[in-house]
């Protein structure tokens, strides 16, 4: 299971699309085989460039790093939307520990 969760040090970022940095991982048997931290700057990028831009990098991203499942506090309805055609799992509600949380969501996938 390869999950992106939004962190800002060792916790979950409240903020999915304005999120700076993002952690890509993979749970296996229930335990955390990589940790791979990526700078996005969203919260820098949010705002720029026409319409539709900001949802298009993060899908890119998405697709890229062949993620599956995504664990976030919240989103705005339309990101969850797209997040939701591209088939993926999306947690939200979650705070907390950044690696307790990919834990939590490898475990109710089982």
């Amino acid at each position: 299971m390869r999950i992106a969760l939004p962190v800002n040090g060792e916790d979950l970022d409240p903020r999915w699309g304005k999120a700076h940095d993002v952690v890509v991982t993979e749970v296996d048997h229930g335990e955390i085989s990589s940790w791979e931290l990526h700078e996005v700057e969203w919260d820098r990028l949010h705002d720029e460039g026409p319409h539709g831009t900001h949802h298009a990098r993060i899908v890119r991203f998405l697709i890229a790093n062949k993620v599956d499942t995504v664990v976030i506090d919240h989103a705005g309805q339309s990101m969850l939307n797209t997040m939701a055609k591209m088939g993926l799992r999306v947690i939200t509600g979650q705070t907390g520990s950044a690696r307790q949380a990919a834990l939590r969501a490898a475990a109710s996938q089982s």
